[in-house]
């Protein structure tokens, strides 16, 4: 359920704000926003597995609050970052 060390590494590259950059919210929110597609996929298939719901729950929340810390932040980067990921359709 967990994504690969390079499919991480390949989202870093992707949405690195500068070339050290490992923890930007651009880089955490794409990051937890992989985790949660890969669980909602685990999910529809075991729809009893309560353990995994409430972590999934718990990554929602937390992406939730690093997006309102980017709009608060910077509204330009998380409109950008939005649109990137195919959030708020």
């Amino acid at each position: 359920m967990a994504i690969t060390q390079e499919r991480k590494n390949e989202l870093i590259s992707e949405y690195k704000v500068h070339d050290t950059d490992t923890g930007s919210p651009e880089v955490q929110i794409a990051i937890l926003t992989e985790q949660i597609n890969e669980l909602n996929d685990h999910l529809r298939t075991h729809k009893k597995d309560h353990h995994s719901r409430r972590g999934l729950l718990k990554m929602v929340g937390k992406r939730r609050n690093l997006l309102t810390y980017l709009r608060n932040k910077d509204i330009t980067r998380y409109r950008e970052l939005i649109g990137r990921l195919g959030l708020r359709r």
